[in-house]
């Protein structure tokens, strides 16, 4: 391999990789602020949810197939595969003339992205050496971080100031520089696995993995949890799991080699990622909801709100990469864990009476707990794992962070409305006011707000603010179980090229 490393420019090829990640990475948050102008001009206010969710469906069924593509291939194949996909996807994209061709294009984006996110951390995996893996991994994590702050702001300009379809076009010119970059500059190593490709397994998991994520999309948004179709998308979905379980086991060449899952690194990094992306999720969307619903809206959108999280995320992200070479995985999981469950316990007491201070601790708490698991559960997934092996692994450790992702909205989410629900039907018996007043998003308008008679604003932001607390209750025992997982992790350390030359020098 160092012989095709010596032919790589690595400042370029990384260059190239961060901003094909920045690009990724950025196309949910910056359609934050955009897409109601978009269902503006487009029509379809009722499908506007799924703008967001065909992206995520695609990218997050596309993720195992195709890292396990580019260990049998090559990861520069499937990088420039994938970014070719989210061009296209972008310009198709820029140019919709209706919300069901714009959902539609977004697929194909989320394909391309499915494949992008893998592969971009298996290369570095691949061209930088053990010691050096930490602080790149490190490092890349932290584009997710600055992608949550930018993408809101980014899209509030091209929408004031030029139009919503650059929010796509943009990507254009960026992807193109990238493309070149590894195209020219990244030359891989021939160490790759000649496979059959497991067909059948492969179209049970996909199959699967669609249902699942259209049941978690579409419940309780589009239909009750307890109806016909939901139940029948969640058993179909359950019943083609354990068909590729079983296929799996008995195939050559699995897509999912069950044998990963008995590393205990592996499993538990798999287990922490799930577990740390409800959580970030949680905290992602309902910190903003209270800060805006509770104190009044005053911030001109959600990124800016959640700020402090993102820079606590960015500077923990650096760090856990860094410090990672000189201890254990689960020492660094551990510092991480005792950050999220102090931010969880300052954020399950939060009322309408907290102070904004106190919030804004809490949210870089919180950062600094998540934004370390990027690298470490990285690293220690791929831990003495094959050079053949390394597209897998990291595809899955990233496919259980976006299902982590889409569970916390899920699950957390539908703790806080439920309680939002029952309380505000309390509050608003005479159905006239309920109408008016007993959608949440009301207190986020200033200007509606503003006509609300103070004794039943202070009582529906009380509510509200009781309800986001509720929900950061319940996600205290998952931060737990996620520090049950860190301490299996064991006491394993990462293994670098000094301790191979050590080992060497001390053997007989």
């Amino acid at each position: 391999m160092s012989q095709q490393m010596k032919k790589t420019n690595i400042r370029i090829t990384v260059v190239g990789l961060l901003l094909a990640l920045l690009l990724v990475s950025l196309d949910s948050t910056i359609l934050a602020t955009a897409v109601p102008t978009i269902v503006a001009k487009l029509g379809g206010l009722e499908q506007m949810a799924w703008v967001f969710s065909a992206y995520l469906i695609a990218s997050v069924a596309g993720m195992p197939v195709f890292g396990k593509l580019s260990d049998m291939y090559g990861r520069k194949l499937f990088f420039l595969t994938g970014l070719i996909l989210f061009l296209l996807g972008s310009g198709l994209c820029g140019s919709a003339r209706t919300m069901v061709e714009l959902i539609v294009y977004r697929a194909i984006q989320g394909i391309g992205g499915g494949a992008l996110m893998p592969v971009i951390f298996t290369i570095i995996y691949d061209i930088f050496p053990p010691e050096k893996r930490g602080k790149m991994q490190g490092l890349f994590g932290a584009v997710f971080g600055l992608s949550s702050v930018l993408g809101p702001l980014a899209g509030a300009f091209f929408i004031d100031y030029i139009h919503w379809r650059w929010i796509f076009f943009i990507n254009l010119p960026l992807g193109f520089i990238a493309l070149l970059m590894i195209l020219l500059c990244y030359h891989e190593s021939l160490g790759k696995s000649k496979q059959k490709i497991d067909w059948a397994g492969t179209a049970a998991f996909i199959a699967s993995i669609v249902c699942l994520m259209f049941t978690l999309e579409m419940g309780a948004r589009d239909y009750a949890w307890n109806s016909p179709f939901i139940v029948g998308l969640s058993a179909l979905s359950a019943i083609l799991l354990l068909l590729f379980v079983w296929i799996e086991r008995k195939v050559s060449d699995p897509l999912v080699p069950l044998s990963l899952f008995k590393n205990n690194l592996f499993a538990s990094s798999m287990a922490i990622g799930f577990l740390y992306g409800m959580v970030l999720m949680a905290g992602a969307s309902y910190i903003p909801l209270f800060v805006q619903g509770v104190f009044g809206g005053s911030a001109t959108n959600a990124g800016t709100i959640i700020t402090p999280m993102m820079i606590g995320l960015v500077i923990s992200s650096v760090l856990g990469g860094v410090i990672v070479r000189r201890t254990a995985y689960r020492n660094v999981m551990l510092c991480s864990v005792a950050f999220l469950l102090t931010s969880l316990c300052l954020l399950c007491t939060i009322s309408a009476e907290t102070e904004r201070w106190v919030v804004t601790c809490s949210m870089i708490l919180m950062g600094l707990g998540i934004g370390a698991s990027y690298p470490v559960t990285s690293m220690a997934a791929q831990h003495r794992i094959e050079f053949q092996q390394r597209g897998t692994v990291n595809s899955l450790v990233r496919f259980s962070q976006s299902v982590g992702n889409t569970m916390g909205i899920v699950v957390l989410g539908g703790l806080q409305s439920g309680y939002l629900k029952r309380h505000f039907a309390a509050i608003l018996p005479d159905p006239t006011m309920a109408d008016r007043f007993g959608n949440p998003q009301v207190l986020l308008q200033d200007h509606v707000r503003q006509t609300i008679p103070p004794a039943l604003l202070g009582k529906l932001t009380g509510v509200l603010a009781d309800s986001i607390s509720l929900m950061f209750q319940w996600a205290i025992p998952i931060g737990v179980l996620a520090g049950v997982f860190i301490l299996l992790m064991g006491k394993t350390r990462m293994y670098t090229l000094s301790d191979v030359r050590e080992k060497k020098r001390v053997s007989p």
